[in-house]
């Protein structure tokens, strides 16, 4: 379940860049949100799994084929990680590295614990648990 965190932290990937403008000066956008993204990734087990993070940060994995929930919790920014803690377990929050990523594109997220992942970031869709 905690794969789903890494998604999130795949989420956290796309962290606020700097853009320098016609005279050289760097200007940094707008700080990175979570809220509002969907990431993919293949969990321990080989299940394809599809999160999503709702405009509260409330985030809901289901397998991507919206067949099976996989896990659900809170996630908030902490700095450049991305932080999750699942409604579902009692390990307690679980934090993954970040960097920019683009809508198609991939990281490798690691967790605090050592854990690599690999995620990708796609369109964003609101989602729920399945019935």
């Amino acid at each position: 379940m905690r794969l789903t965190f890494c998604l999130t932290a795949a989420v956290a990937l796309c962290a606020a860049s700097t853009q320098a403008d016609a005279k050289g000066t760097a200007h940094k956008s707008a700080a990175f949100r979570l809220h509002e993204t969907t990431w993919t990734f293949v969990d321990k087990k080989g299940t394809k799994v599809r999160e999503s993070i709702d405009a509260d940060g409330n985030y809901i994995a289901n397998s991507a084929d919206g067949k099976k929930h996989i896990d659900h919790g809170t996630s908030v920014m902490k700095g450049k990680k991305a932080c999750f803690t699942s409604a579902m377990d009692k390990e307690g929050e679980v934090c993954w590295t970040t960097s920019p990523v683009k809508i198609g594109h991939s990281m490798v997220t690691t967790n605090d614990k050592g854990r690599k992942l690999k995620v990708t970031r796609v369109a964003y869709v609101p989602m729920s648990m399945p019935k």
